[in-house]
């Protein structure tokens, strides 16, 4: 069992950058998928960046270019690095994991059977 902890949500105005962090309570042996999703309010929940334990990476089209994630492997934690945030980013983001391969497309929810609890990320106007 893999227990993930979100941490950085908070509130920003436009334009404004923050980083969100997750911990995971145990090493996830390679090799595996973790990912950023978001649920805005009365909206599904979507994917927004993944990253392979190979480095290789899938970003939503809007937020490609000013949302990074990135992984330490020593501190077993994903990061997710935004700037540039608008109104529209506003959502509860989770943390979500999986061991193995994915051969689909890396941002799809049933693919992942570990989740955080979630960060609230609000940008205001």
């Amino acid at each position: 069992q893999v227990q993930l902890v979100e941490s950085g949500g908070c509130s920003v105005q436009a334009g404004g950058s923050l980083r969100l962090s997750c911990a995971a309570s145990t090493v996830i042996t390679r090799p595996y998928w973790m990912a950023w999703f978001r649920q805005a309010a009365g909206k599904e929940r979507e994917g927004v960046a993944a990253i392979a334990s190979d480095g290789r990476t899938s970003y939503l089209e809007s937020v490609r270019g000013r949302f990074t994630i990135s992984q330490d492997y020593a501190k077993n934690t994903l990061y997710q690095q935004m700037n540039n945030l608008n109104p529209e980013d506003t959502a509860m983001y989770y943390c979500a994991a999986v061991r193995g391969s994915l051969d689909y497309y890396p941002l799809r929810r049933d693919a992942y059977p570990y989740w955080g609890q979630g960060t609230q990320v609000t940008v205001s106007s």
